[in-house]
């Protein structure tokens, strides 16, 4: 009788359960994934509010740069500054707007490097939403630095023939300059440190922009620099931003801008994600 007792109490013992070891794949939606992508960007708005200094450069180097280069190259290339501007002030809003993009990609190395990115990556969480949300934040810096170059602009004289037409194009330089800091966010993700982040981000930047027709007339430069003139996507940018100010129509140089901008999106995208996967 004792032995049938013990023998049914080892039956009634609970069974260990087996543990299924496999990894769980979290599939997530468009429409989850645009959510998270937008609590991302809160978080990188809320991050201005708390570090005002951030948005700094973005408010003073547009105030700073069309005062500086408009004394510096004025009076040089069209022979006085208030000549000068209608050259000047589309070729800044444009300088000046891509080097604010360039922050989004020193962000995203400081989280890499902090660990943020790690405690995202352990989330349910898209691996598009932190990319997503830092850049589409960067567009208030963005807005920021177009707004303040019109002001400016318009408060050294500059009067377009069409200032609605100069307003678009400043959207425009905002959207096209949006898609163009997936470069810099892959700069941002592929290397170690923000320090080389700047450093690499600021060659590109140099390369575009001054070897463009934003600042001087491609008349003035040498035959083989202008032919990089012609084929250098910011002299289309900022050739679009003339042209709507000027003329207030939507020109070859506009669409070409649109192009290229789809065109970096597509490539560096994926570049990105690829660069941040294994982090």
């Amino acid at each position: 009788m004792a032995t049938l007792t013990v023998a049914q109490t080892a039956d009634e013992r609970p069974r260990a359960q087996r543990i299924d070891r496999r990894p769980r794949v979290t599939r997530i939606g468009v429409v989850t994934t645009v959510r998270q992508s937008l609590i991302m960007a809160l978080r990188g708005l809320l991050t201005f509010k708390r570090s005002p200094q951030l948005l700094y450069d973005a408010a003073l180097l547009p105030i700073v740069g069309p005062v500086l280069f408009g004394n510096i190259f004025g009076t040089a290339i069209a022979g006085s500054v208030h000549a000068y501007l209608p050259t000047l002030i589309p070729g800044v809003l444009v300088q000046i707007v891509l080097t604010a993009s360039v922050a989004t990609g020193v962000q995203l190395c400081e989280d890499i490097r902090s660990g943020v990115q790690d405690r995202f990556a352990s989330m349910p969480m898209a691996r598009l939403a932190p990319i997503i949300g830092a850049l589409t934040a960067g567009v208030t810096r963005y807005a920021i630095a177009a707004t303040t170059v019109v002001i400016v602009g318009f408060a050294m004289g500059y009067r377009p023939a069409h200032p609605w037409g100069l307003i678009g194009s400043a959207l425009l330089v905002v959207g096209v300059t949006a898609a163009l800091s997936w470069i810099f966010a892959a700069v941002g993700v592929t290397m170690s440190k923000p320090t080389a982040v700047q450093g690499i981000s600021a060659l590109i930047l140099m390369l575009f922009t001054f070897a463009s027709n934003a600042l001087v007339p491609t008349a003035a430069m040498p035959n083989w620099l202008r032919h990089v003139s012609d084929v250098n996507p910011v002299s289309h940018l900022v050739s679009a931003v003339r042209t709507l100010a000027d003329d207030g129509r939507f020109g070859s140089d506009a669409v070409w801008s649109v192009v290229g901008a789809l065109v970096v999106l597509l490539v560096f995208a994926p570049v990105t994600m690829r660069a941040l996967r294994p982090r």
